[in-house]
């Protein structure tokens, strides 16, 4: 049984302290948890009326794990999902909203099981995702690892100003890349040299 508690204080590890980065499209974030976040679900921490900056910084590590939980996990419905992927989805969607569930459900329809990609976990995705896992119980992780990766390579070529989070400073593989890594076999992992030729042409 997938335990939601280690799997969540891995993404709050990952995730780490509070950032405000402008090119982050989040905004100020905290564990993971941005202010758009917070706004969305009325949560004044500091209680003062007000929904800002001074509430990403208040937020505690038990208030995130609660977060995570209730909006990224529960009520998503990850946890109708094959357990081998679902810690997976539930780190994707913590990072990228309903895409995590979309890419899923484009992987299936790849592996010959087709449902609605719509970015929502009903009956038919969870079926047809545990038909799939069931047809290649040894290739669904990891291709939705490889999913991942291939998603957020894009969306870094496409916006260039995305790009420091998919490539350190030193050309090495940036913080998105190595998120999605971590949930896929040591060797479906791209070797320094595989990502340099990936990112090739990138200012």
């Amino acid at each position: 049984m997938v335990n939601i508690d280690e799997i969540t204080d891995e993404i709050i590890k990952r995730e780490g302290g509070f950032v405000n980065d402008p090119d982050d499209p989040g905004g100020a974030t905290k564990y993971g948890v941005t202010i758009g976040t917070l706004r969305r679900l009325g949560l004044d921490i500091d209680r003062n009326g007000r929904i800002n900056t001074r509430d990403v910084r208040a937020l505690t590590r038990a208030q995130a794990a609660d977060i995570f939980k209730k909006q990224y996990f529960e009520a998503p419905n990850i946890g109708m999902l094959p357990e081998p992927v679902q810690a997976s989805v539930y780190d994707m969607y913590v990072n990228s909203g309903a895409n995590a569930v979309k890419i899923l459900q484009r992987l299936v329809g790849e592996f010959g099981f087709p449902t609605l990609v719509d970015g929502v976990i009903g009956p038919n995705t969870a079926r047809m995702a545990a038909l799939a896992y069931e047809a290649a119980p040894d290739y669904l992780v990891d291709a939705y690892g490889i999913a991942r990766r291939n998603y957020y390579y894009r969306l870094a070529d496409a916006r260039p100003v995305l790009r420091k989070f998919a490539r350190r400073k030193d050309g090495g593989k940036g913080g998105w890349i190595l998120r999605a890594e971590e949930f896929m076999a040591a060797r479906y992992r791209l070797s320094s040299s595989e990502h340099s030729d990936r990112i090739r042409g990138w200012t």
